[in-house]
């Protein structure tokens, strides 16, 4: 059974960091290209961060220079690396399995973590 399960989300103040991991098991994770996505409050869900199975990552215009995407295929885990947050970044944020610039997100998703940044 395939599940992704996402950790490391939290309260911090702006101008923090925060990791966020996701680690998936029951599907051939190498194969994948990951994704995250995140939802605030009253807002549609916005694509962050994309990274291929093999390649560049892609980021989202409202993240680049501040997020960073990576993978670790040994661990079958998904990093988002979350520097400079400011307020506006408070979002559920989800992990998401099987990307695609064609078709957009994968069938697979975790359930989300909350991240929060405020004073």
């Amino acid at each position: 059974q395939a599940q992704l399960v996402e950790s490391g989300g939290g309260l911090v103040q702006p101008g923090g960091s925060l990791r966020l991991s996701c680690a998936a098991s029951g599907i051939t994770f190498g194969v994948y290209a990951m994704a995250w996505y995140r939802q605030a409050p009253g807002k549609p869900r916005e694509l962050v961060a994309t990274i291929p199975s093999s390649g560049n990552p892609n980021y989202a215009d409202s993240v680049k220079g501040r997020f960073t995407i990576s993978r670790d295929n040994a661990k079958k885990t998904v990093y988002l690396q979350m520097n400079s947050l400011k307020p506006e970044d408070t979002a559920v944020y989800y992990c998401n399995a099987g990307v695609s610039v064609v078709s957009g997100p994968g069938y697979y998703w975790g359930k989300g973590t909350l991240v929060t940044v405020s004073e």
